[in-house]
């Protein structure tokens, strides 16, 4: 999977050539996003063997029910695990814990396939405990396991401005590079909207959907100007802890952690 977005970000730069779009900023940028999946693959082989498997293997244990692992086991599970990915995806927007290092995956101004691949050096913490509702269920741990990585895999290739909007019965039900080039928006409209992995349909359930129709614009709503690998994986972490140290007193301190991102502006303006 890895291989094929490699070649297709190599598509897309003879895309950015040919409209006279590329730039040393835009290189040094896609290099950054695979330097922060090294550092995000070297964590989570050593938390996979650390934890992941551990835990999942525990809770399972009190799972309700034991289902076969079949087909429609499979494709049960993957519905849930895409279920678990929005709650989880919407929760690392809306704390500024997890945010600190979902933020490394939004930092990009550019968007393409290689964009799919900037991790924090958190990103592999956060689904544990969203998935483990899945594992009380009853499915087999290695299935929970399979299916949250399909549904990682399916999104890197929703990181794309080369296709446009697909037929409209796709685009009502999927997740596609249209509604995922609106997740990435620092557009005031466009923020925190379509978390969905796979399916679409979560965020029109939640109220979290919003149209592709202003141009978007990619990064964050502060910039980090930076292709500095290290800068880029760290710098949520740096301004979780800059804001902690600047709020006041222990319930300051605790808001500033677990609030939304744009609770310090809030507390400015009041």
């Amino acid at each position: 999977m890895f291989v094929i977005a490699f070649v297709l970000l190599g598509v897309e730069f003879l895309r950015y050539a040919a409209r006279k779009e590329m730039t040393w900023s835009l290189i040094g940028d896609s290099l950054t996003n695979y330097v922060t999946l090294m550092f995000y693959l070297l964590l989570t082989a050593a938390l996979i063997a650390a934890v992941y498997i551990n835990v999942y293997y525990v809770v399972a244990e009190f799972g309700l029910f034991e289902f076969e692992t079949n087909w429609l086991a499979m494709l049960a599970c993957l519905v849930l695990a895409d279920f678990a990915y929005y709650w989880e995806h919407r929760f690392t927007h809306r704390v500024n814990l997890a945010w600190a290092t979902h933020t490394v995956h939004h930092s990009s101004p550019n968007f393409n396939f290689s964009v799919a691949y900037r991790f924090g050096p958190m990103d592999a913490v956060w689904p544990i405990p969203f998935h483990i509702p899945i594992l009380l269920l009853g499915f087999d741990p290695l299935l929970v396991l399979f299916a949250e990585v399909i549904v990682q895999e399916y999104q890197t290739f929703i990181h794309t401005e080369a296709v446009k909007k697909l037929p409209r019965p796709i685009e009502a039900l999927f997740n596609t590079p249209s509604h995922h080039r609106v997740h990435h928006g620092s557009n005031p409209q466009y923020l925190d909207k379509n978390y969905g992995g796979i399916l679409i349909i979560w965020d029109r359930l939640f109220g979290t959907f919003e149209e592709e129709q202003q141009q978007v614009t990619y990064g964050l709503v502060e910039p980090i100007n930076s292709v500095n690998p290290v800068v880029v994986w760290l710098h949520g972490v740096y301004r979780l802890i800059q804001k902690a140290r600047s709020a006041k007193g222990p319930g300051g301190k605790m808001q500033a952690i677990f609030a939304p991102p744009e609770w310090d502006v809030r507390r400015q303006g009041s």
